[in-house]
């Protein structure tokens, strides 16, 4: 997300395009979904995803986890 797109977001779950560093709002929302917990995540604290697999993630720990999940393959 640019930090220059200051648009209001919408209520509910955003669909988000991953990038390699950055992730473009494809339809407004409030937040994501955790790609391992489930819990939502705020637009403006998502700092983890996966551009390969399309994934947010919560926290680093969960990160490491769907990785190593994803190696184990």
């Amino acid at each position: 997300m640019n930090m220059h797109d200051r648009r209001l977001p919408q209520p509910g779950e955003a669909i988000v395009e991953f990038l390699q560093s950055d992730f473009r709002v494809v339809r407004t929302g409030a937040y994501v979904r955790c790609a391992v917990t489930g819990e939502p995540i705020a637009l403006e604290d998502l700092r983890y995803w996966s551009a390969e697999r399309q994934e947010a993630y919560a926290t680093a720990e969960a990160s490491l986890k769907r990785y190593v999940e994803t190696r184990r393959r």
